[in-house]
């Protein structure tokens, strides 16, 4: 019988695609010779032969026969068998503080890096091929008992699920595995600091993703017949009309998961397969940072600590969705929140309780708006006035006639960075005098990652990502450029974190002028640029420079900008 080639069996045996063999076969021996070599004109009867002939190359460990009646059941309880014939990846044993995990794909990092998380211990890989790890998944998953496929009972105290919302709905025999596996969930976004959680229905499977550090990624897929009893679920658990499945819902759900107060902002929208689920974590039990812990340089920091000491006057938070506004407006109010000092919100939702403000929460179901609200505290002697988000005319006048009468008001607006303030606030409808007279600065930012401190790699960047950024190469100087890796401490992202990019335009009598001309955006950043200001990219090189971000954040985050000029 002729034998056959490596690649080719490697291919079709295992789930390590062509791209990924060829990075395989270029690494190094001893030698410092490809190990590609070694199999030049080399054939094979069996796939099992050139698994372990390629691995012993690679030194990866290669298992033949699996013993899958000694695979413990607990091992997959939280893992779907789809995840698992998905990703070609399970569990096989414990090992003091390590997991032995099968797989058929020795570069499946993400997957590796979901064991790491799910078990709290170091992963050892062993490699087989991907009818034996099939054979090995429907064994031990028939196994197990769970009423669904791969849940098994969940202690609720493992996790300290201990409020009563998460009990909402009572455990039926049926029910009982969906209920945990939401639980679950919510747990895990909650130990990988996931800002959002999207579960997204399809033709014939569901999406469960997570937003870490403002980037999503894919957690797992559970099967399709799980869509309604997950939907409903979380609808019951929002206190949503799990009857309409037509219109849009609002809800939430207040938790104390893992000892924190997990305040989740759920959202309902119709699709053409199924509901899709959206919510928002906010873990209150967070302490709101001070100013000069959000990244701003120490000028711009200089100047905001300026603008907050004013008795009247608008400040403004320009960015997109998820760049920090809030953030940054709830640390501003606590730097000058005082005895003597009458400061009241109006907030939609209150995302962070500050002892010694008045915060009023916005419900529009019952008449009241940010305009509403505005009026009836302005019956409430306030000194300072934090307004959750400027969203039309009679917000924004509201607002401008309380600074020109003896109020400091502090709100957000979205533009895309300073300058676009202005024309976007006469696009409502403001009158050009009111807004020279009224505003006196404007803080535009966005959030970009932070390398991760313990595997971030010191580089020499080409001459084409410098030009990208217009840094000229002697400006880099002494200081090194780093680039995201990946470890264990950030499950191989990369990244740890977020921090500010930020531009702050001081509203002088040159820009004051302008408005009254109604100019546009462009003609009123010439002018900042002028009198000093940094834009926001200028603000990324200096990160990039003293090694806190990479090149690539900073250009995908300021990208927009340089488009729209």
């Amino acid at each position: 019988m002729t034998g056959a080639t490596l690649e080719s069996l490697i291919t079709k045996a295992t789930s390590i695609s062509d791209v990924e063999l060829k990075t395989l076969l270029k690494m190094t021996d001893a030698r410092g010779e490809p190990i590609e070599f070694q199999f030049k004109n080399r054939t094979y009867s069996t796939a099992d032969d050139a698994l372990a002939d390629l691995c012993k190359a690679i030194n990866a460990d290669f298992i033949k026969d699996i013993p899958s009646n000694d695979i413990p059941v607990d091992l997959v309880r939280n893992i779907p068998i789809n995840y698992a014939k998905q990703q070609g990846i399970m569990p096989y044993k414990l090992e003091g503080d390590r997991v032995l995990i099968l797989s058929t794909n020795p570069l499946n990092h993400r997957a590796f890096s979901d064991m790491r998380v799910l078990f709290g211990k170091k992963v050892s890989v062993l490699v087989t091929t991907t009818s034996k790890l099939q054979e090995t998944i429907n064994r031990v998953y028939e196994k197990s008992t769970a009423a669904l496929e791969g849940l098994d009972d969940i202690e609720s105290e493992e996790y300290d699920l201990d409020d009563p919302v998460i009990d909402l709905l009572e455990a039926g025999e049926d029910d009982a595995p969906v209920i945990k596996l939401v639980n679950t969930l919510l747990f895990r976004a909650v130990k990988e600091k996931a800002s959002d959680i999207h579960i997204e229905p399809y033709e014939k499977d569901m999406v469960v993703r997570f937003r870490i550090d403002g980037i999503l990624f894919d957690i797992f897929r559970p099967p399709k017949k799980l869509q309604n009893a997950i939907t409903s679920r979380i609808k019951v658990m929002g206190n949503l009309n799990i009857a309409e499945k037509r219109l849009p819902q609002d809800g939430r759900i207040p938790l104390k998961l893992a000892g924190k107060d997990i305040d989740v902002r759920l959202s309902s929208v119709p699709t053409a397969f199924g509901e899709r689920l959206v919510m928002r974590l906010q873990d209150r039990s967070n302490v709101v940072l001070e100013l000069d812990q959000l990244g701003f340089n120490p000028r711009s920091l200089q100047k905001i600590y300026g603008l907050l000491q004013n008795t009247y006057g608008i400040v403004l938070v320009t960015g997109p969705t998820g760049s920090g506004k809030s953030t940054t407006l709830y640390a501003a109010v606590s730097k000058i929140n005082s005895v003597d000092k009458n400061i009241i919100t109006v907030e939609d939702p209150v995302e962070q309780r500050i002892h010694g403000i008045g915060q009023i929460q916005v419900n529009s179901k019952i008449g009241l708006t940010f305009a509403s609200g505005l009026r009836s505290i302005l019956r409430q002697d306030p000194d300072i006035i934090m307004i959750g988000e400027i969203r039309d005319l009679e917000t924004a006048e509201i607002a401008i006639n309380a600074s020109l009468t003896g109020h400091l008001v502090l709100s957000t607006i979205h533009t895309n960075d300073s300058p676009g303030v202005f024309p976007r606030l006469m696009d409502m409808g403001c009158e050009p005098f009111l807004i020279a007279t009224s505003l006196l600065g404007v803080i535009a930012q966005r959030l970009v990652r932070l390398l991760c401190p313990h595997c971030k790699e010191a580089y020499t960047p080409t001459d084409a990502e410098l030009l990208s950024l217009e840094i000229p190469r002697d400006q880099l100087k002494n200081n090194k450029v780093y680039r995201a890796v990946g470890c264990s401490e950030c499950n191989q992202k990369g990244y740890l974190g977020r921090t500010i990019i930020q531009e702050m335009l001081m509203v002088n009598e040159d820009i004051r002028s302008l408005i009254m001309k109604r100019q546009d955006a462009a003609t009123i950043k010439k002018a900042a640029l002028a009198a000093g200001m940094d834009t926001m990219r200028d603000h990324g090189i200096q990160k990039i420079i003293t090694g806190v971000t990479t090149i690539e954040e900073i250009i995908s985050s300021t990208q927009m900008d340089d488009q729209l000029q």
